[in-house]
């Protein structure tokens, strides 16, 4: 049948969109990361593409912020039923946390064996500096109003209070990411929830194992499987603008490590340090 509408001029057509990096607050601020903001625009391209049969996500994330990875996950499964179109996931390296999550956005989820799957959970990052700025001799004035204004100040002793209104937090969005899961993957899941939501990762094939994923192939050996040998894929790549494209200097980021390139930025000391912190996702995997 796949030939038969090859011959008439009717290949299936997949529209591809790569999720690359890590899963960021901020518009792109490196490469190598991204966000609902600069991915909308592919991803509704990719659903209105005339004749498209399906959409595949190609995802490659250690994770990040669990808010874009759920927007973007909504957005996927919005348009995925307003156009009534199947949507499937292939894991190239990693899709962990909120690379999972936004896995999950998919009808099926395929990866290599070796891929690194899982991680759900929730994890808050951060430094003390209070005795550091007694040893400089440094005083800081801070006055606010509400207790809770200060919540786990890095110039501060730690206080418990403050870690326990932290993990509550964290409990919340730790609830919704196996609301998601539990959602998508429905009877698929082989396994209790100790086993399945305590940030534990697997391999692609003992993903498959715990019903995670739906099977292990890359994206397009199971594309040609399930389209025929003639299935044209085509990426829906983000647009960037002019001037960003062309001016002053941004940090670059890839599983191999910081760079730099031309973009000038008006915090670009802030996107170096973030950069340096998404490289510490990808090291977590040994990526």
């Amino acid at each position: 049948m796949a030939l038969t509408l090859w011959r008439r001029g009717r290949r299936p057509l997949v529209a591809v969109l790569r999720l690359f990096g890590v899963v960021t607050p901020a518009p792109q601020p490196f490469r190598g990361a991204f966000s609902l903001f600069d991915m909308n625009s592919a991803i509704e391209r990719a659903f209105a593409m005339r004749k498209v049969a399906a959409v595949a996500l190609a995802i490659n994330s250690p994770g990040g912020s669990a808010v874009q990875s759920a927007l973007i996950a909504k957005r996927v499964r919005s348009l995925a039923r307003d156009k009534d179109l199947p949507v499937f996931a292939f894991v190239e390296d990693v899709a962990a946390s909120g690379g999972y999550w936004l896995a999950c956005a998919a009808d099926e989820i395929y990866a290599d064996p070796s891929s690194i799957i899982g991680s759900i959970g929730v994890v808050s990052t951060g430094f003390g500096f209070s005795d550091a700025i007694q040893r400089f001799g440094i005083e800081r004035r801070v006055h606010v109003q509400g207790k809770r204004k200060m919540l786990l100040d890095p110039f501060g002793p730690e206080q418990a209070d403050d870690v326990l209104r932290l993990q509550a937090l964290q409990q919340d969005v730790h609830q919704a990411f196996k609301s998601q899961v539990r959602e998508r993957r429905g009877k698929r899941l082989r396994g209790d929830d100790e086993t399945l939501f305590n940030g534990d990762i697997w391999t692609g094939q003992k993903a498959l194992e715990l019903g995670l994923i739906d099977g292990l192939g890359d994206l397009h050996g199971v594309l040609r499987d399930r389209f025929g040998e003639h299935v044209r894929l085509r990426v829906v790549s983000p647009g960037r603008g002019w001037l960003r494209r062309r001016l002053g200097y941004r940090a670059r980021l890839s599983p191999r490590g910081l760079g730099f390139e031309p973009w000038l930025g008006p915090d670009w000391l802030g996107s170096a340090l973030t950069a340096m912190e998404a490289r510490a996702l990808w090291a977590r995997f040994g990526l």
